[in-house]
């Protein structure tokens, strides 16, 4: 293989480990602060109990998300040094402002709060896990500004080979961004959502703590449900910008090979023939792709091949078509999981409300392995958005096969691809072995709830 080719799988093997930890870090994070904020303001042990009990899970993942981020960087300087060279003046700013306010934010107020419990005052320690959990999001926000600018460069001029940036503003302005980031944060909050839904039922199914398990999972099922939701909207609020900003990636989600009739038919599931530009056999939906794309039943979406025709009168000769069946499978099952998601958010507040928890262990077993289907969706949409927009690094701009170091070999880059993935797989193994073991122990309980018998018994609805 030559070295762009390992490359690439280092940067998308590297890059989906290290997504498995984001999402969850920020999600979980703000569960925890309003579990705390319950806490102080309602002064019942019980949410301290599970604030402490889901902060264990929390650090834990916090701390190799962390490693992982460490090694991406890494890598992105050994094998992609065009790509570096290319970017750095625009992506400076961003990942400076990430690197010192964000990342600061976040740690240093992480250590008040893990050795600040019974030292600081209730609000104080309170304020500290609301500011994690601000900068866990601070910190996403500059990360998707520097990809948003891949996706749809903006705000920049090109000068002697590299761009440089020429409004701040327009970086932060990017309307690829505010698509992005919120589709990005609300699948983070899902993330969480799930994993405390799944870990609750899972103990409330061996009746460990079962008020504690309880509580966590009516907070979880809400925040399941409106962010499933939430994540949707905005998602297809993405896909009609994709429409205009990247028409290939849109046309290669669909593996739609020639422009469409004005109401255009949404595939459902195709197979799919790279080499003749075809589909053999496909089922289709007639109409929706025109409502997908533009709201309304008329509308024609542009196809593949006179897209081709198009980039190459403006970008010169050249293979402008990503990996279709990538891109279209991909989006099916991201789409596909956030439906499962939906479906089980309801199915679970549902359950709480009728206040019938306990007795569905129907619901109760399948939350528990649930907790993989944010992260399918979130590994699936991150492979569309970076697969779809290929042969790009940066979108019309600089093509990937400009991007990667031309003096790291081949050997070299197998080298640290096959020692990179022996720490994440050590990693992985320490990670799964922590997080099982504290979910094992269950909730501290050393010290007796204080909640009065005269007190409601709290729930989010």
């Amino acid at each position: 293989m030559s070295n762009l080719v390992l490359a690439r799988w280092q940067f998308g093997i590297t890059t989906i480990y290290h997504f498995f930890f984001v999402p969850l870090s920020i999600g979980l994070v703000f569960m925890i602060a309003f579990m705390e904020t319950m806490y102080v303001s309602r002064h019942d042990d019980t949410y301290k109990q599970m604030a402490k009990f889901w902060g264990k899970l929390f650090l834990i993942n916090f701390s190799v998300g962390v490693v992982t981020g460490i090694l991406q960087e890494f890598q992105f300087g050994m094998n992609w040094s065009d790509y570096s060279r290319f970017v750095g003046d625009v992506f400076g700013a961003p990942l400076a402002v990430e690197a010192l306010a964000s990342f600061f934010l976040e740690s240093t107020f992480l250590g008040m709060w893990i050795f600040g419990w019974d030292r600081l005052s209730k609000r104080v320690h309170l304020t500290a896990i609301w500011l994690v959990a601000i900068g866990t999001t601070i910190s996403a926000f500059w990360i998707l500004t520097a990809n948003s600018f891949m996706q749809e460069p903006v705000g920049y001029v090109v000068k002697n080979g590299h761009a440089e940036m020429s409004s701040f503003g327009a970086l932060i302005l990017n309307k690829q961004l505010w698509l992005e980031f919120p589709h990005v944060w609300l699948g983070a909050m899902a993330t969480g959502a799930f994993f405390v839904l799944g870990i609750s039922a899972w103990q409330l199914l061996r009746k460990q703590m079962p008020e504690a398990f309880k509580r966590s999972f009516q907070i979880a099922a809400v925040v399941a449900l409106v962010s499933s939701i939430l994540v949707g909207l905005v998602g297809h609020a993405q896909a009609q910008h994709l429409v205009h900003s990247q028409p290939m990636k849109m046309a290669a989600s669909e593996a739609l090979w020639n422009t469409s009739a004005d109401v255009a038919p949404w595939t459902l599931v195709a197979g799919i023939n790279p080499q003749t530009h075809t589909n053999s056999m496909q089922v289709q939906i007639p109409g929706m792709l025109s409502i997908l794309s533009y709201n309304k039943l008329h509308g024609s979406v542009e196809g593949i091949n006179q897209l081709q025709a198009q980039y190459v009168q403006k970008y010169g000769p050249g293979n402008y078509i990503p990996p279709v069946r990538t891109t279209f499978w991909s989006f099916r099952i991201m789409v596909f999981a956030g439906g499962l998601m939906i479906l089980l958010g309801i199915w679970s507040v549902v359950a709480v409300v009728r206040n019938k928890l306990t007795t569905r262990k129907a619901l109760l077993r399948i939350a528990v392995p649930a907790i993989a289907l944010p992260y399918l969706a979130n590994t699936m949409g991150w492979v569309m958005t970076e697969i779809g927009r290929q042969p790009w690094t940066v979108f019309g701009l600089l093509k990937t096969a400009n991007s990667v170091s031309p003096t790291v070999s081949a050997g070299m880059v197998l080298t640290s691809l096959i020692g990179f993935t022996l720490i994440y797989g050590i990693l992985a193994v320490l990670d799964v072995m922590l997080i099982v073991r504290y979910v094992k122990e269950g909730i501290d309980t050393t010290s007796a709830p204080t909640v009065s018998h005269s007190q409601p018994t709290i729930a989010p609805l």
